[in-house]
């Protein structure tokens, strides 16, 4: 029997096999005002999709799709860890991070100049903490829109896999996660691929390109039951009316246009971009003298948008048929390529990395660890954050006049794919005591600011002294499709962005890729192209590698004078104890009197941080005076803590006493302890054994011979 909401609207649900466990798309239970919503059931992972859409379209020159992912901490059965701030706020960098995951793969699903304002929210009731929910959450925001009635082209279905022991796998666990050389998230349609995004561990690009063909074929199921879902609601079909140019403006612009584009145009950027701005003012003189000033005012936004159009066409026109792109660069050709290191004299890292008109000004930190980022989500792991990339991007980087405010999430978004470029290459913790912090200023953009960032990070960290494994260089590729003949174009400028099908970076090392973001513009791509791309890349990031090689071929083999020094131990973990101290007082006092910076891993390592050796060694001593393990054979300096009948009990180290039988005093019989003993007396022991339960044996005699 249907089960009725309060609403007397049946309540729908549909499941399937997903992965191993059953998934479940269920209506019409909760969100009875929303245009669309969606409660998604995965394990004990539960998701809701909404989806709002506005009645009219509104006066914007671009879709106004928003579409956002929600971090509740309650899912998690947990409260946040911030001491001030308990409810939720501003979203973290994960949930914009994988809030554009979502975006990403759908909004090009939508028809050119649809304007209706839509609003997509997935938030996360329950979660599941042995998977992560972002492949959960991307489903229930496809599977609302797919109920709206809108003009979407979907359904999207993604998922987030890795690699245990050679085999991919989806929904890893934290254990299994940690074991992975991939991090991949794959997104789609039923034909194709709309969106990648990988982390890795200088993986192959052949092992990537069977991975998003694995991944393609194992979200399918997620395709089929939002299908059958929408069978089954049969939602109605929203009118709306899309937004552009007029047919008859675009015919009159197209010849206009025709015989000032082309050839005449293609030259470098710099003088590209101003011809083509001269050329756009021509064109705007002209057809104000054609229509009039008056009337031509209250047409000019429409008149500019398809002159646009006709650049767009002209870009495509030239690569497609001519094989020649807008500056008259080969399909393979590399812009200009110019860095150097250095350039800042106080930082304790700097490295400026252009190429053609993108230029990046990277900026690395040096801190104890202690100046790690907490990371607080609702994720039961949260951990800390070692290595921090930060990509700034003000308004005259393009010509613009732009309020300064905080970044937004493409901001966010270009630095987290910098900053996963390069944690692959970092020296261990134990290796390189060191908090981290990379921060790219944005000096000029004309296309792939994100792997100039990647390169001028990795150039200022060698210029630090960073010990990496290995350098990282990126390169962002483009793709303009001929019908099924796809044109694959190598370090690709706005121009061919946006006049494209396919926005995709990849970096990495010469032994293999660290980091790939890929989105498609057309709707789903097949995995041989995605294939012929990766490969492309390779040769491309590797031409850019050899020219960073040449600016500075190895990490510098010491750090700037103004950085701080740091130095390690490792202890036994039950010892740290000691070195805290009751209420801190013990660490308290070790930094007040040495002046040094101390920080405390769980796992028994210290990292000591001083302007001067000095200062480093005092605390180190001191540390290791409280920490030190005892060793059979060493002669200690010890104090007499006890007498007994039987002998007595020395302190060796702190915390640490043995015992010296009556025997062992001294060469000849002793008749009572306290004939050649008494407390508070300083006495040399030698260490002879350490039973199983931990009793240490000292012996004085041994000790004088």
């Amino acid at each position: 029997m249907a089960t009725i909401n309060p609403y007397g609207k049946e309540i729908i649900s549909v499941t399937t096999e997903f992965e191993g466990r059953p998934l479940t798309l269920e209506v019409n239970r909760v969100g009875f005002r929303t245009t669309a919503s969606v409660l998604v059931k995965y394990g004990d992972t539960v998701v809701l999709g909404t989806a709002m859409v506005g009645n009219r379209p509104v006066a914007m020159d671009y879709f106004p799709l928003s579409i956002d992912y929600e971090e509740k901490f309650y899912a998690a059965g947990k409260i946040s860890g911030s001491r001030f701030i308990k409810r939720e706020g501003r979203p973290s960098d994960e949930a914009i991070l994988i809030g554009r995951l979502i975006d990403r793969p759908i909004r090009p699903l939508f028809p050119k100049g649809y304007r209706q304002e839509v609003q997509v929210v997935a938030s996360i009731l329950s979660m599941d903490p042995s998977f992560r929910p972002d492949a959960i959450a991307m489903i229930a925001a496809s599977s609302a829109l797919m109920l709206t009635g809108t003009p979407f082209d979907g359904p999207v279905a993604g998922l987030r896999i890795g690699r245990v022991n050679g085999e991919f796998k989806a929904f890893l666990n934290a254990d299994e996660r940690a074991a992975s050389d991939l991090d991949l998230v794959v997104a789609g349609i039923e034909r194709g691929i709309t969106m990648v995004e990988a982390g890795a561990n200088e993986v192959a690009e052949e092992v990537i390109a069977d991975a998003l063909e694995w991944a393609f074929e194992h979200y399918q199921p997620a395709i089929a039951l939002q299908r059958e879902l929408a069978e089954k609601v049969q939602p109605a079909v929203q009118d709306y009316t899309l937004v552009l140019p007029d047919e008859d403006i675009q015919a009159e612009v197209d010849a206009w246009a025709k015989g000032r584009l082309g050839e005449s145009l293609r030259h470098p950027y710099p003088q590209r971009n101003a011809m083509l701005a001269d050329l756009r003012d021509e064109f705007h003189m002209a057809m104000a003298d054609k229509l009039g000033e008056d009337d031509y005012a209250t047409l000019r936004n429409e008149y500019d948008e398809a002159f646009t159009m006709a650049v767009h066409k002209d870009v495509r026109q030239g690569i497609v048929k001519d094989k020649v792109r807008p500056d008259g660069r080969s399909f393979d050709e590399i812009r200009p390529l110019s860095s150097e290191v250095g350039v800042l004299p106080r930082t304790h890292g700097s490295a400026l990395f252009t190429r053609g008109v993108t230029q990046g000004l990277n900026i690395v930190t040096l801190a104890p660890l202690s100046y790690s980022q907490m990371v607080d989500t609702m994720e039961v792991n949260d951990g800390e954050r070692r290595y921090m990339h930060h990509y700034n991007a003000p308004g005259f980087t393009v010509g613009e006049v732009r309020r300064l405010g905080s970044p937004g999430r493409r901001e966010i978004g270009h630095g987290f794919l910098a900053e996963k470029a390069l944690i692959p290459v970092l020296p261990a913790e134990e290796d390189f005591p060191y908090a981290i912090r990379s921060v790219t200023e944005i000096m000029s953009q004309n296309g792939s600011t994100s792997m100039a960032a990647t390169c001028s990070s990795c150039l200022a960290l060698m210029d630090a002294g960073v010990p990496l494994k290995r350098p990282v260089a990126g390169i962002a590729m483009g793709l303009i499709m001929d019908g099924e003949e796809p044109n694959i174009l190598s370090d690709i400028a706005d121009a061919e962005d946006f006049a494209g099908d396919m926005d995709f970076k990849s970096a990495g090392t010469e032994q293999g890729v660290t980091a790939i973001q890929m989105d498609m513009k057309v709707h789903g791509l097949p995995v041989n192209i995605l294939r012929d791309a990766l490969m492309t890349a390779r040769s491309g990031r590797n031409r850019i590698l050899e020219h960073m090689l040449s600016t500075i071929a190895a990490p510098r083999v010491s750090l700037s004078p103004y950085a701080p020094r740091i130095e390690k131990i490792k202890i036994n973990p039950e010892k740290i104890g000691a070195v805290i101290g009751k209420g801190g007082e013990v660490i308290n006092k070790i930094t007040a009197e040495t002046g040094a910076e101390i920080d405390i891993k769980d796992d028994g390592l210290i990292t000591v941080a001083a302007a001067d050796t000095e200062k480093i060694e005092l605390a180190l001593n001191w540390i290791k005076s409280l920490t030190e393990e005892p060793e059979v054979g060493r002669i200690y300096e010890g104090t007499v803590v006890s007498i007994k009948d039987f002998g007595a009990f020395v302190n060796i180290l702190p915390g640490t006493d043995g015992m010296v039988h009556i025997s062992q005093l001294a060469d000849h019989r002793v008749e009572k302890v306290e004939d050649v003993l008494h407390e508070g007396q300083i006495v040399k022991v030698k260490l002879t054994g350490i039973d199983e339960r931990g009793r240490l044996s000292l012996s004085i005699k041994d000790a004088q011979q």
